[in-house]
């Protein structure tokens, strides 16, 4: 009987994207409106400067969550390609060594960032205004961060089982579940920042329960307690590919250290603020994109493992095309209606003292142009999303590595550190595009030479 695994290597390469994508894509979205409405009930209901108070906590909880994310898709790479090649026992292993991993790892950085506190919330850009808010949702929200961290992990395991379906539930539930304690803690009983930090927290338990139940009652992966046992030569290899996804996360995480930073410095706590809605529009409106990226992973990996080649150049060629169709497409909409998204996060509640209504007015003064100017070259970055993936599902984990850094890493922090000196809090915002279109150029050209030198029957 063949398991779901193996449609992969089936089915032609458009169904199984679209199978693959859409689940992924919807599950984004969700996640991703959550983080929206989460921001939009705090700035309509606590305030602007509560907005600036979640940006920068997102770092750390942000790079927690990552080590997750990175076990998970690292690992995932190595477990597509042993179900693949038809290696269930080490694809067993692999799993039960990510579920270790991440468990220990994310555990003791979840204490060390309860320990430093204070030191990391000022560390990441906090100012006197908002450090009280910024505190109160911090620690709340890392009691919860292990779970975050195991959950990121199980998802893509998930997908890398052919299970997209389950993986986008994973992300559905826990984000119904956060807006609706949002509105419960927030709004109704009036709870501010606590209520939002509960609320998330709860989201984080919900995901957790689901994917626990997922592995018991539906997963092919079925663990022994031997699986858990730490062996080198999987670390080694988990790590080895974990290791893109980390640095690249971790890399954003020091990017918005470093915005919230230069936003204080050449600006203010409105600024962050602004950063801090675009950074939610940026995962929301790219959610397709995203999503085609995510599947695409699996589908590479498990063909590449079973040396199905063409499959793969297709599944390249395939993810290209409909991610830039969608890409263009989010570009015109954000040109077209940036103040609309922008007004969304701003409430209109009458009896609002003067500060709060100031505040207001010039979040909408600055944001709409600041999102514009993030989003001018999205239609290009689709070619450096794919080709960074494709290295990492064919277990190519320097390249991998080195790709996904050119936009933040290489390219993105250096102009960050550079523009506003001549340019103010704009030259923050025109770093974005200049970024995109030169990582652009870097990761097309080595994506092309790598298809034609490697991928030949």
């Amino acid at each position: 009987m063949k398991k779901n695994s193996d449609l992969l290597g089936i089915e032609s390469i458009s169904k199984l994207l679209v199978k693959q994508a859409v689940p992924a894509s919807i599950g984004i979205l969700v996640m991703s409106l959550n983080m929206i409405v989460d921001t939009i009930f705090v700035g309509r209901w606590i305030g602007p400067l509560a907005i600036s108070a979640i940006t920068v906590v997102i770092p750390v909880t942000f790079f927690i969550a990552a080590i997750g994310l990175a076990v998970g898709i690292g690992g995932s790479s190595v477990l597509s390609r042993a179900l693949g090649s038809g290696d269930n026992d080490k694809a067993l292993r692999v799993f039960g060594n990510q579920i270790t991993l991440t468990f220990l790892t994310s555990g003791v950085l979840a204490v060390l960032g309860l320990i430093f506190q204070d030191f990391l919330i000022e560390f990441f850009g906090a100012d006197e205004s908002f450090k009280d808010l910024a505190l109160t949702y911090y620690r709340i929200v890392l009691y919860g961060i292990v779970m975050l961290a195991m959950c990121m992990m199980g998802n893509n395991v998930i997908r890398a089982e052919g299970k997209p379906k389950f993986a986008m539930y994973a992300m559905l539930l826990p984000a119904i579940g956060n807006i609706f304690m949002d509105y419960i803690l927030i709004y109704v009983f009036d709870f501010g920042m606590e209520g939002a930090a509960w609320a998330t927290f709860t989201s984080y338990a919900i995901c957790f329960t689901f994917i626990f139940w997922f592995f018991v009652a539906k997963s092919e992966l079925r663990l022994v307690t031997e699986c858990f046992k730490l062996k080198k030569k999987i670390v080694n290899e988990i790590s080895a590919l974990s290791f893109v996804t980390l640095a690249r996360q971790g890399t954003i995480a020091v990017l918005t250290i470093l915005l919230n930073n230069v936003l204080i410095i050449y600006g203010d706590a409105i600024d962050v603020a602004t950063y801090g809605i675009i950074s939610r529009m940026l995962m929301f409106a790219l959610f397709p994109v995203i999503g085609v990226n995510q599947g695409f992973l699996p589908i590479a990996g498990y063909n590449y493992g079973a040396n199905k080649f063409e499959r793969v150049r297709e599944s390249i060629n395939t993810s290209i095309k409909y991610s830039g169709i969608l890409a263009l497409g989010i570009f015109i909409v954000i040109m077209v209606f940036a103040p609309n998204f922008v007004s969304i996060f701003i409430s209109g509640r009458e009896g609002q003292d003067a500060e709060t209504l100031a505040n207001n007015a010039e979040l909408l003064k600055r944001t709409p142009n600041a999102l514009r100017w993030v989003f001018a070259a999205t239609p290009v970055i689709v070619i450096q999303l794919i080709g960074a993936s494709y290295f990492q599902a064919i277990g190519k984990a320097i390249p991998a590595l080195l790709l996904s850094l050119t936009k933040q890493g290489f390219f993105l922090i250096p102009l960050v550190l550079i523009l506003p000196s001549f340019f103010g809090v704009w030259g923050v915002w025109i770093s974005f595009p200049i970024a995109d279109v030169l990582s652009t150029v870097v990761t097309g050209y080595f994506l092309h030479r790598a298809v034609k030198k490697e991928l030949k029957e």
